[in-house]
């Protein structure tokens, strides 16, 4: 991995320059002991092991400690209690082995430091009786733990678990330093890109957004000087045109121009004319019949002088019923 050989560079030039010796030394032995570049769990567990057979009650707490806040915390609820598990048969595989060594002052120290936390768990509630149980191997209660077995289970259990947890989780911080800053600087980049886009873009929104208002007023504005120049042009032409330049509208005129009252006019001294002509007439006649001179009488009694009065008298009433 080209990644962690470039940070163990920066990592010795680190240590030269804080003047870590023996920190440097111990990075070069291990370095050159290193059969694999990848982590291992069996470096775990050896640690573990180490710390358990060494009696360093210390460096297995604070390994674990160091493991359950950085790895088993970011583990599913579901493995809280496996890893709760492991964590007590470690501790049980360091009292055994204190036990069997006859270390009962690490037995003591054990229950000491770790009483007021372990009381209150039921699973630690008869290995409080573990320091003064003598021939504890041979009790039903702690047998188990001296076997052979059980010690072997717990160490492959323990490796099993810390493969598969390195497997799953990503990579230290500090390994991921470079990635890190590549990222950033790429998501910097596309955040200028992204606010150069939204800018120009809404600049193109204030421009269509102006685009009809200044055409509007332009139109406007148009409307109103072409309004005052037509205007200017039609009171211009309207002072230099005269009565002489004004031509007539081509208008054929009427087949017969007559006036609608003047033959309502004549129609009505027509009627009137006849009226009159008409009651002269009858007044002709009633003068006529009054008088002894009438043409028609005087027929008449011509006729009745030769052939009598009564005939005279009948045709004389046939000319009045005849008037009537």
């Amino acid at each position: 991995m080209a990644q962690v050989a470039f940070l163990d560079t920066l990592l010795r030039e680190y240590l030269v320059f804080r003047g870590f010796s023996s920190t440097l030394k111990a990075l070069d032995l291990e370095q050159r002991t290193e059969k694999d570049q990848h982590f291992r769990a069996e470096r775990i567990l050896e640690q573990f092991t180490l710390a358990i057979q060494s009696y360093d009650l210390q460096a297995l707490r604070s390994l674990w400690i160091h493991l359950d806040n950085n790895l088993f915390s970011k583990l599913e609820h579901t493995y809280a209690q496996a890893v709760k598990k492991l964590e007590n048969s470690l501790l049980k595989y360091y009292l055994v082995t204190a036990y069997s060594n006859n270390k009962l002052d690490k037995i003591s120290e054990f229950f000491t430091k770790l009483a007021g936390e372990l009381q209150q768990q039921s699973e630690w509630k008869d290995w409080f009786y573990f320091p003064f149980c003598k021939n504890a191997e041979e009790s039903p209660t702690f047998a188990l733990f001296f076997t052979r077995h059980w010690q072997d289970t717990l160490l492959l259990s323990l490796r099993n678990f810390l493969t598969t947890v390195y497997q799953c989780l990503p990579q230290p911080t500090f390994v991921r330093a470079e990635q890190e800053a590549t990222h950033m600087h790429r998501l910097n980049e596309d955040n200028v890109g992204l606010r150069s886009r939204l800018l120009h873009m809404q600049q193109e929104l204030h421009q269509q957004q102006q685009q009809p208002q200044q055409q509007s007023v332009s139109g406007s504005a148009q409307n109103l000087s072409g309004g005052e120049a037509s205007t200017r042009r039609r009171s211009a032409y309207r002072h230099q045109q005269s009565l002489n330049d004004i031509l007539p509208f081509d208008i054929s005129p009427p087949g017969h121009i007559v006036d609608d009252f003047c033959i309502i006019a004549s129609e009505a001294n027509s009627i009137s004319q006849a009226s009159d002509a008409q009651a002269r007439g009858l007044k002709l006649l009633i003068r006529n019949i009054g008088s002894g001179n009438s043409p028609v009488l005087g027929r008449k009694d011509n006729q009745g002088g030769g052939n009598g009065g009564g005939s005279s008298k009948r045709r004389s009433g046939s000319v009045g019923r005849s008037w009537i």
